[in-house]
């Protein structure tokens, strides 16, 4: 039927036969052609929207499993007056990109290579708050420094809970049912740890607090709201009281202060001399330390930071982040072996009692 149709649509404008099999023949190269961009075009949406899925996809790392040793740095040190020690890392990795090109915003445990980088903090800070102490710090899938970067609390927020802080929580509880053993234990972290030892202490039973001989929060803030969720996150007020939060951050000038990191904080103490007003300490002789106890951070005075490493023109800009647990290693050490000895006395008394 198609055919007679053509001829006689041929006929009523006096073309032949032939004619009509030439105008075919160039219907059916017109219709490939046209079948053939359709394809081109077709396969083209598919590429850019792919690729924009791609660019859009965001690439979580496999959560870790804390029953494997991998995923610990461990140190068993701690004798008969000892305590363990929960420690979390900061911040290490940028964004990156996996094999298939997706981005990412965490660190990867499972990546021998960002596991390393936490591996470096984690030696050094065990190589003083592990004396004496068990020394426990997970590998987990930290937010990246270009997160920190974008400034934005709430992003900063989402990211951490959703991945990070799943993982901290994890951690510490696969930590208590397996090596606490119901002994006394210090909480520690730096930067990012730090914020994760803030988050974590809003979520710790009263039994558990009783066990706390003290929280370190260096380089991070304690906020109003914070304590509005958890009352018992209470600051240090001298070089032996336990139960308490020691938490500080360094800066130059208080113009410095960087709010992402250090900003509202409703407590901090000085310690080099362990008081919590304005009176300077003195650090290696040449360095000045004072509290400000109208801004909660301390002031350094005589210390070139100039070395330190511009961290994407937020970090080390006027403030001293990268070396908050280096700077005052000495004092840290000495001041978590005496809070433990004073939380042990204090037990025994009670016990006697």
């Amino acid at each position: 039927k198609g055919l007679k149709l053509i001829g006689c649509s041929v006929k009523k404008i006096g073309l032949t036969t032939f004619g009509a099999i030439d105008v075919m023949q160039i219907i059916s190269k017109k219709m490939r052609r046209l079948i053939q961009y359709s394809v081109i075009l077709w396969v083209g949406l598919f590429i850019g929207c792919r690729n924009e899925r791609l660019s859009q996809a965001i690439y979580i790392p496999q959560t870790p499993n804390y029953e494997d040793t991998m995923m610990w740095y461990i140190e068993q040190n701690a004798h008969n007056t000892g305590a363990d020690v929960f420690y979390i890392p900061s911040t290490w990795e940028y964004d990156w990109y996996n094999e298939e090109g997706i981005l990412s915003h965490y660190a990867d445990p499972y990546n021998i290579v960002h596991r390393n980088n936490m591996k470096i903090e984690m030696s050094k800070i065990a190589a003083y708050m592990a004396e004496n102490n068990n020394f426990y710090s997970p590998y987990y899938r930290h937010i990246t420094l270009d997160t920190w970067a974008t400034l934005n609390e709430d992003t900063i927020n989402r990211r951490y809970h959703a991945v990070s802080f799943v993982d901290i929580q994890n951690a510490f509880q696969y930590y208590l049912n397996h090596h606490n053993n119901q002994r006394p234990f210090v909480l520690a972290g730096f930067s990012q740890g730090g914020k994760s030892v803030v988050e974590l202490m809003k979520t710790l039973s009263e039994d558990v607090r009783q066990r706390m001989v003290a929280a370190y929060v260096l380089g991070y803030k304690v906020t109003p709201a914070d304590t509005l969720v958890a009352p018992w996150i209470i600051g240090a007020k001298d070089s032996a009281d336990i139960g308490v939060t020691i938490c500080y951050n360094s800066v130059s000038d208080v113009k410095y202060i960087k709010p992402v990191i250090s900003s509202p904080n409703v407590m901090s103490i000085n310690p080099v001399n362990w008081r919590v007003d304005e009176t300077p300490a003195y650090l290696h002789d040449s360095i000045t330390v004072t509290l400000s106890t109208e801004h909660n951070v301390l002031i350094l005075d005589g210390f070139d930071g100039s070395y330190l490493p511009n961290i994407l023109n937020i970090l080390n800009q006027g403030d001293y982040h990268s070396i908050e647990p280096w700077l005052y290693s000495e004092q840290l050490r000495e001041n978590i072996q005496l809070r433990i000895y004073e939380f042990n006395q204090n037990n025994n008394s009670i016990v006697n009692n």
